[in-house]
């Protein structure tokens, strides 16, 4: 009879370990997000001429994961396809701005903007 019962005792800690395991990898197989190496954006930055293509791409690529970066003067559009396992794209947007180029969502501080070549100072909003 005691040994029964140490049996079913043995046998619900057991169970309750393996329950217990079975949750934590459940739970860390969720919080495990893949992520692109290979992502695509699209932002707008603004600027003005070739000297401004030049710093803005040169910006990006400074940036670890940016596997191309395309500044467009006419539409101020810059495609951008980054590793995301190795920068973000507000990592590239705040690059962009440390050399004096608004994005839509991240300005450049004024010293650095006012640092830029006169005509590549354009109209701030």
């Amino acid at each position: 009879m005691k040994t029964n019962i140490q049996e079913f005792r043995n046998s619900s800690i057991k169970s309750i370990f393996l329950v217990l395991l079975m949750t934590v990898f459940a739970f860390s197989a969720q919080g495990q997000e893949k992520k692109n190496k290979n992502a695509k954006y699209t932002t707008e930055v603004n600027g003005n001429c070739e000297q401004c293509q030049k710093r803005i791409q040169k910006a990006a690529f400074s940036v670890a994961g940016v596997k191309s970066a395309s500044w467009n003067i006419e539409t101020h559009q810059l495609d951008l396809i980054i590793n995301e396992e190795k920068c973000s794209l507000g990592d590239v947007k705040k690059a962009i701005a440390k050399v004096g180029h608004d994005t839509d969502s991240v300005k450049s501080t004024k010293e650095d903007y006012d640092s830029l070549h006169h005509c590549c100072q354009y109209d701030r909003l």
